[in-house]
């Protein structure tokens, strides 16, 4: 399984430059809890950075800092991890674990965004999976009880 068959195509983004106030009413109306900062340069979005509803309230507004009076690029997560399309989900897995990461966006062989990886996206996924394990035995005994003499 790849990182790209699994992916949320729709992804949120704002320039490096944008008010933070702005990426939070982004957060809001989309009702996502991230935004992935990008650069556009030549009209290809870039991922150059993450800026979660977190880090607004843990590192902005549990400081009192006037939000109107930064931007983005001056909160987000600058040590961004992205994902190829062609990496698989297990791999990419034990990277966000081990960096203790939630989202990981995901680019062509480019770089450009072309989506985003969340835990919540894996949880859904591995939970599908689970469900149709323990239907096995079920099963099973199905095909068993139809080939008995």
């Amino acid at each position: 399984m790849t990182v790209g068959k699994f992916c949320n195509r729709e992804v949120i983004i704002a320039e490096k430059n944008s008010n933070v106030t702005e990426v939070a009413k982004l957060m809001r109306y989309h009702h996502v809890g991230d935004v992935v900062i990008v650069d556009s340069n030549g009209g290809k979005a870039k991922p150059v950075g993450i800026l979660t509803d977190r880090d607004i309230v843990i590192e902005l507004i549990a400081c009192d800092v006037a939000l109107d009076t930064v931007a983005a690029m001056d909160v987000m997560s600058y040590e961004l991890v992205t994902a190829r399309e062609a990496d698989s989900i297990w791999d990419t897995l034990q990277i966000m674990r081990a960096k203790g990461i939630r989202r990981v966006p995901v680019v062509n062989d480019a770089g450009e965004l072309e989506g985003i990886l969340s835990i919540d996206d894996l949880l859904e996924l591995f939970a599908e999976e689970l469900n149709l394990l323990a239907k096995v035995p079920f099963r099973e005994q199905l095909v068993e009880s139809t080939t008995r003499p």
